[in-house]
């Protein structure tokens, strides 16, 4: 197929579908590193119109990374549901864009087409699409997902409680812990990123959690951010492992340097299932999705791995795309895009940032996964609080299924900015959104009385409490 177009009078031609869709992204300052990015508004304009004539049929035939040298390809194709793609198979880009966004893409169509997308025909739609598009068609997704609590329901918001400590010390920990759980945080996950990546870290961290949550008699569940290797030695260890945790890629290659494939993601998942740990939530029914995935725009790039058919150069955002392909494959209870995380490097600033996140949001939730953010910037990155401020409301009305809450949005550990529990209950509060209905409850019970008179009986200062109560 041709891949160009003429604006006034001048041709555009790009060499091959990888070309076309970096050229076609919104600029960022990743896809200028990796030389893929339009070299004027122009060029992206055309490239645009052009990849709106490409129909959505040809990402089956023109695989922008090689299937025989690619197991993330391999899985893409393998696994596309011929039967789901069907109601759009005869579409180009551009009217898959203009369908998503009419009346006819309801929340039912689009759960129906999902395991018919391949995260490139997502992740073109998405360039062509402005803002208020990208969250227009977002917001009429749900995914829900359970374990202990039922995450993804229509008018709720859920946080990720993140305690982290830059010692991994356990009164920290639990200060930051207790200071979550009083301003309603942590009905997603209760989620650690240890400094020590060990397997007894991990396990004296996790019966730490354990205790609190059983103390309290907490619904939520707990995970330990450390790679999937450390964590199965824990399971071995007879640790308290609710929630699996790894980052993942969009290339076999940058798995690869992560230290993880898809068969050792399945180990993991098997071992963490084996311990039949959800809980029956509200509706009833048993929580299994026990996996937790990370993700973020530039993680090819970083790693070198961002090359595909003949050489060419993929775009960032189309290879994040590609690792939600990885996460649908698992069911996994949350996947979160650390949207900011890696650094100006890939996206420079506020704007770059914002737009990143909700391309991630709209393309995770089209390929049919329950999708966080983590609405967060580097300090050496040109961004600022106010940016997260806009992002984060832009998020709740675009329907995220979770954000992080960290105290006072300053984790001390990992040293970057992200959102406080007070941010949280802001969005709530201005959306008219409720937690988790089963931690919702919670709010309202004895357990959550106890912490309170907990903290009251132990004179209102926070050490007396750890050590007579959580540290014992």
């Amino acid at each position: 197929m041709d891949y160009g177009h003429t604006i006034r009078g001048v041709r555009h031609n790009f060499a091959n579908l990888g070309e076309l869709m970096a050229r076609a992204t919104p600029f960022r300052s990743g896809d200028a590193l990796a030389g893929v990015a339009a070299a004027s508004a122009e060029e992206r304009v055309a490239a645009q119109y052009a990849l709106a004539d490409v129909p959505l049929r040809q990402f089956l035939d023109d695989l922008l990374i090689p299937y025989e040298t690619d197991e993330v390809t391999r899985l893409i194709v393998d696994t596309h549901d011929a039967g789901a793609f069907a109601p759009i198979a005869s579409l180009t880009v551009g009217e898959f864009r203009d369908w998503l966004l009419s009346a006819d893409a309801t929340a039912d169509r689009l759960q129906g087409i999902a395991p018919g997308l391949m995260p490139e025909m997502v992740a073109a739609v998405s360039k062509l699409m402005r803002i208020q598009d990208l969250i227009q068609v977002a917001a009429r997704v749900r995914v829900i997902t359970r374990f202990r609590t039922t995450v993804g329901l229509p008018g709720r918001l859920s946080t990720r409680l993140q305690p982290n400590h830059p010692t991994d010390d356990a009164a920290g920990i639990a200060a930051s812990l207790l200071d979550g759980l009083l301003l309603e945080s942590g009905d997603a996950v209760i989620g650690i990123n240890p400094v020590s990546d060990n397997p007894a870290t991990v396990s004296r961290l996790l019966r730490l959690l354990e205790m609190v949550r059983e103390r309290y008699e907490i619904p939520t569940q707990s995970c330990m951010l450390a790679h999937i290797t450390t964590q199965i030695a824990a399971i071995e260890l007879g640790a308290p492992l609710d929630l699996l945790f790894q980052s993942i890629a969009g290339t076999e290659a940058a798995n690869t340097s992560f230290g993880v494939n898809l068969a050792l993601l399945k180990e993991g998942q098997d071992a963490a299932q084996a311990l039949d740990r959800g809980g029956i939530c509200a509706d009833g029914i048993r929580g299994r999705n026990l996996m937790y995935f990370e993700t973020g725009q530039g993680s090819a790039l970083s790693a070198n791995a961002h090359y595909g058919t003949n050489g060419t150069r993929i775009d960032q955002q189309t290879l994040e795309a590609r690792a939600y392909a990885v996460a649908r494959h698992f069911e996994p209870m949350l996947v979160n895009t650390v949207v900011g995380f890696i650094g100006p490097e890939y996206l420079f600033d506020g704007k770059q940032i914002t737009r990143a996140a909700l391309e991630d949001h709209f393309c995770g939730k089209l390929l049919g996964l329950p999708m966080g953010c983590d609405v967060c910037y580097t300090n050496h990155a040109e961004a600022d609080q106010d940016d997260m401020d806009a992002m984060l409301t832009l998020l709740g009305t675009a329907g995220v299924n979770y954000i992080m809450g960290v105290p006072g949005a300053d984790d001390i550990m990992l040293n970057y900015q992200s959102t406080s529990f007070h941010d949280a209950l802001y969005l709530r509060q201005l959306l008219k959104l409720r937690p988790a209905p089963e931690f919702e409850s919670w709010l309202s019970g004895e357990g959550f009385d106890r912490l309170r008179r907990d903290s009251d009986t132990a004179g209102g200062t926070l050490d007396a409490l750890l050590e007579r109560r959580l540290l014992a």
